[in-house]
């Protein structure tokens, strides 16, 4: 018979349902002793001091992973949110622009109503359509013609003074020439004392000028020139500038005096056509011959 050199160990001892039964009561023994008494709230306090670094080393991908996914989620959605954010912050600003254009052609509109009504209601308001083509000219074309009654001559104002004349007539469009027109002459006076000169357009982006007055005449830095009324065109009282500087330069025999448009001859989108007949008296007929006197003599037939 063969020897064997196995332990004791394994060869006695209880079996394993016996052993089974003992575990399980020292377990349930344990269980109502912590329960009622907490005496192994220390040892599991120490065992889970003893085990938090291998739980944070189990779990520390996965909430880098996770931190990760976390960051290019809301790196997403923070982009969208500043996207939609500066697209409503484009929209609000182009409706805020809009509103403040329509805000300033209803005080235009307003205040050329009002001139209207200080004329007596003589005028037709017209809408800008487009600069005239030649660079070199300053003229307007208007979306009023001869079908909406409109009249070569006719002058065109705004709520600060005098824009220009109706020099070409369409059926349904007119051309205004600008007082700033190279060549264009407004007769003018000043208010402050009545001196009556002409005033005279040079061009786009130039100032206007008043010609041919002496060195001595009247006229000031800041006189307001209105209309005289002398031409039969422009009807008295209306402005048309005000001297911005006067030049007396004593090599010349005239003063050179710079005006500036009294109105916004470059910016309103309306403008107003005044319709003011003014007939001007026929001049006198001059008598071909005197009358003989009385008891001249005759010549026989």
């Amino acid at each position: 018979m063969q020897a064997t050199n196995q332990p004791v160990f394994f060869k006695q001892g209880p079996k394993p349902f016996s052993l089974l039964l003992i575990y399980a009561s020292l377990s349930l023994t344990l269980l109502v002793v912590d329960v009622r008494w907490q005496i192994l709230q220390p040892v599991r306090e120490t065992v889970s001091v003893a085990l938090y670094p291998l739980q944070w080393l189990a779990t520390a991908p996965i909430s880098a992973a996770q931190q990760v996914g976390d960051y290019f989620v809301s790196q997403t959605a923070l982009q969208r949110e500043n996207r939609k954010l500066q697209d409503d912050k484009l929209l609000a600003s182009a409706e805020l622009m809009r509103l403040q254009a329509l805000r300033q052609e209803n005080t235009q509109l307003r205040a050329l109503l009002s001139t209207r009504a200080a004329h007596q209601g003589k005028g037709t308001l017209t809408e800008v359509l487009y600069n005239d083509r030649d660079p070199f000219t300053a003229k307007l074309v208007v979306d009023r013609g001869e079908s909406s009654g409109v009249r070569l001559g006719q002058v065109v104002i705004d709520p600060q003074g005098v824009v220009g004349q109706v020099t070409r007539l369409q059926p349904l469009t007119a051309e205004v020439t600008l007082i700033s027109n190279k060549g264009h002459t407004v007769p003018v006076q000043v208010v402050r004392n009545g001196v009556r000169a002409v005033l005279y357009g040079l061009g786009p982006e130039n100032p206007l000028e008043v010609n041919w007055m002496p060195l001595n005449a009247d006229i000031r830095s800041d006189d307001v020139l209105v209309t005289s009324g002398i031409d039969g065109t422009y009807p008295p009282g209306l402005p048309v500038a005000r001297v911005k500087r006067v030049d007396r330069n004593a090599g010349s025999a005239f003063a050179r005096i710079s005006c500036e448009p009294a109105a916004d001859i470059d910016k309103h989108r309306f403008l107003l056509i005044l319709d003011e007949r003014r007939d001007q008296p026929a001049r006198p007929v001059e008598h071909a011959a005197k009358p003989a006197r009385r008891g001249a003599h005759k010549e026989p037939a």
